[in-house]
């Protein structure tokens, strides 16, 4: 805590304890108040606005402190100064007082707290800044829940002030006209218990449920104006059509299907999508066969002579290729059709808010899911056009391995394929725009990556812009601006990951009002619904991660919030998100990072573990590596894991389970591992924090019982 804040605390800690410690709490009795109304009101007739002035300022400063005698002071108002005034003037003061209530709330505790608990707290503020005022609202109304317990509880949301105080002041009204009325028969009130009946509390929860009435009828009123001009059929083919056959296309329709819903699946291309075509499946057997060359390269190290690996490029693509077909028939038409899915290999275009245009045939539907994905994004570079141009989707058609081959961007894509590249026997350079490889990880994760790359002969180019491509007497050339100068890379092919962009053409959505972010997906609130609340998206088409698992997962959300969506829809939580990136070593993550932690001023606690430690990484000669753990400072609560290591996406699911259901690092160290293995580094890591993290005093005492235990004469005097 700041040196501010302890003085304020201190401050405020006394003057509580003034007001008990001299007896003035027992001033705001109902017995007292009686006893001596007749002098309250004699003073207030001889000095009205002074009376009503110190009247004002000791509520506000009761209020302000939480103290008790709120209720007491409200009754009184009524007494001296009727219900007109009396209103009035309770009212303002009830609601200055809650406010600096709620202020002082804030500063005290609002941030230790968020540090804390910063995944609660964040998960909270979401459904503030959503409903803020109308839980407000609601509490207010509902005399049960007392009124400083919400002042201080709201100063620790994201709540903005001005909302707390209109929201207060407009709520708090009717309860204090009734406790106001009621001080104007002080002199009959037996106890403030009398005050609220059973009826009347009854009739302030229905008040306080109204407003959440009032939004319901608000959103039906919203559809109804979204629909506008569009004239919604009497009866549908189908409860869900999907568009869309990648990987969460496939999943809704799966799960659709499981529930016994009738789903349509509509693909103009090949099914699958980019993950069994072009992405994962591929990438990963071009990357297992980089990865043998490289084990025959490398393996002197392991006393095993060998020659020069000895590429034939066209088998090695025949490798991916059976890959692909190996692994197509998971996800078939025929598969699909055996679980009662209706599939279309035909463009869809949407052509009312139910009806699809497919082929020559109109489908209706009561829900549409958007999932037709993304394609890789080509800069508009001078000369780019005419080049030698490849992607994650023409990539695949190769049959010859490039000579020279120049990568345009150095994400997870460009490093993966650099590195496969390179062990095959390509020339690479790989250009990146930013200082580091890998940006969205912690600098250390891209450095090392950058010297594995450059150890293995690709020429890393970090804080480089590509400015065009050339056509030259000796081939094609990419100009760069690098360390403030033009640099000329020639190149047989030019090699994109510079992102990718969502296929939102020719489906029609321009007509029906469905718009896109910025940064390219569909505008979508939380639970994946666009403007139309009967269309959804879900994978690459609505962001943010362009992963397959996570298509997955929001493919679940997409589905379940269309089919029961009327009865409990589901927020997408992106908190555990795994992510790997499948160069060697890989780079798999979970969770907050350092550089996330600190731009989010989440506070943490970070324990290292050097994969050189690992008794199986030595007899791999796989040590290069780490393991960062972010836990809640003092607790063993994970924050995040980043895992640098051989095959580290197979064992970080260890750390994504215990992050989802709970589970610190003394639960880890709890476990049996096998050994050796090198997951075993997992229970390593937790060692090291619980190393951090052990009870000095207490093995001091241990110390000094063993030598008392001992006869040992140090044991006479205890430190304690």
């Amino acid at each position: 805590m700041t040196r501010q804040r302890l003085i304020i605390a201190a401050l405020l800690i006394t003057a509580i304890g003034v007001f008990f410690i001299s007896g003035a709490h027992q001033w705001f009795t109902l017995e007292t108040i009686k006893a001596y109304q007749s002098d309250f009101q004699t003073a207030f007739t001889q000095n009205p606005w002074q009376v009503a002035g110190i009247f004002f300022a000791v509520y506000v400063v009761i209020t302000a402190l939480s103290l008790p005698g709120a209720t007491l002071m409200t009754l009184l108002g009524g007494a001296l100064f009727g219900l007109g005034w009396g209103l009035l003037i309770v009212s303002f003061a009830s609601t200055m007082g809650a406010t600096l209530a709620f202020l002082l709330s804030r500063f005290l505790f609002r941030g230790p707290i968020e540090k804390r608990f910063p995944r609660q707290f964040a998960s909270v503020n979401r459904g503030v800044e959503r409903d803020g005022a109308l839980y407000l609202f609601t509490l207010r109304l509902v005399p049960v829940f007392p009124f400083f317990m919400i002042n201080l509880v709201m100063g620790l949301t994201r709540i903005k002030t001005v909302t707390f105080y209109w929201v207060s002041q407009l709520a708090m009204l009717p309860g204090t006209a009734i406790y106001v009325n009621a001080g104007g028969q002080l002199g009959e009130l037996e106890s403030l218990g009398g005050i609220l009946s059973p009826t009347l509390i009854a009739s302030f929860l229905l008040l306080a449920i109204f407003p959440w009435i009032a939004r319901r009828i608000v959103q039906l009123v919203q559809k109804r104006k979204a629909y506008k001009g569009f004239t919604r059929p009497a009866g549908f083919d189908y409860d869900i059509v999907v568009i869309g056959g990648g990987s969460a296309g496939l999943v809704t329709s799966y799960i659709a299907s499981a529930v016994n819903a009738k789903v349509a699946l509509v693909e103009k291309h090949k099914m699958g999508g980019d993950c069994l075509n072009t992405g994962c499946v591929p990438s990963k057997a071009l990357i297992r066969a980089a990865r043998a060359a490289h084990e025959v390269r490398t393996a002197h190290r392991f006393g095993v002579t060998a020659s020069e690996p000895q590429v034939d490029f066209a088998k090695v693509m025949g490798h991916v290729h059976q890959s692909i077909s190996d692994i197509e028939p998971h996800d078939s038409i025929e598969r699909y059709n055996g679980l009662g899915v209706e599939v279309y290999q035909e463009h869809a275009r949407l052509i009312s808010p139910w009806e699809i245009q497919v082929g020559d045939k109109i489908l209706t539907a009561r829900h549409i899911v958007l999932a037709t994905g993304a394609r890789p994004r080509v800069p508009s570079l001078p000369g780019v056009k005419s080049a030698p141009v490849l992607t994650s989707e023409n990539l695949w058609s190769l049959t010859e391995l490039p000579k020279r081959l120049v990568v345009l961007g150095g994400g997870a894509i460009g490093c993966e394929l650099s590195q496969s590249f390179a062990r095959l026997g390509s020339q690479v350079t790989l250009v990146e725009g930013v200082s580091q490889l890998l940006g969205r990880e912690d600098p250390e994760v891209g450095e090392l990556i950058e010297s594995t790359l450059a150890g293995e002969g690709v020429s890393v180019m970090t804080d480089a812009r590509a400015l065009e491509v050339l056509n030259g007497e000796t081939g094609y050339q990419l100009v760069v601006e690098h360390d403030g100068d033009r640099k000329i890379l020639p190149l047989d092919y030019l090699l994109v990951s510079a992102g990718r962009q969502a296929n939102v053409e020719g489906l029609g959505l321009e007509a029906l009002g469905i718009t896109t972010t910025q940064a390219g997906p569909l505008e979508l609130n939380e639970r994946l619904q666009t403007r139309l609340p009967n269309i959804w998206a879900c994978g690459d088409l609505a962001g943010p991660y362009q992963l397959t698992h996570a298509a997955a997962h929001q493919a679940w959300h997409a589905a379940v919030n269309a089919l029961f969506g009327e009865l409990k829809s589901f927020a997408v939580d992106y908190r555990y998100m795994p992510a790997v990136t499948y160069v060697q070593p890989e780079v798999a993550r979970v969770g907050l990072n350092e550089k996330e932690a600190n731009a989010q001023s989440i506070a943490f606690e970070v324990t290292r573990y050097a994969m050189g430690e690992s008794d199986r990484a030595i007899a791999e000669g796989a040590t290069q590596g780490f393991i960062k753990v972010l836990t809640v400072p003092g607790r063993d609560k994970i924050l995040g894991a980043t895992i640098v290591a051989e095959n580290a996406g197979e064992w970080l699911g260890e750390f994504t389970l215990a992050m989802k259901h709970g589970l610190g690092l003394n639960k880890l160290l709890g476990t049996i591992h096998p050994y050796p293995t090198l997951g075993e580094a997992a229970k390593a890591t937790a060692g090291v924090w619980k190393n951090a993290h052990k009870p000095e005093r207490v093995l001091a005492l241990l110390k000094h019982y063993f030598n008392w235990r001992r006869g040992d004469s140090s044991a006479k005097k205890i430190d304690t």
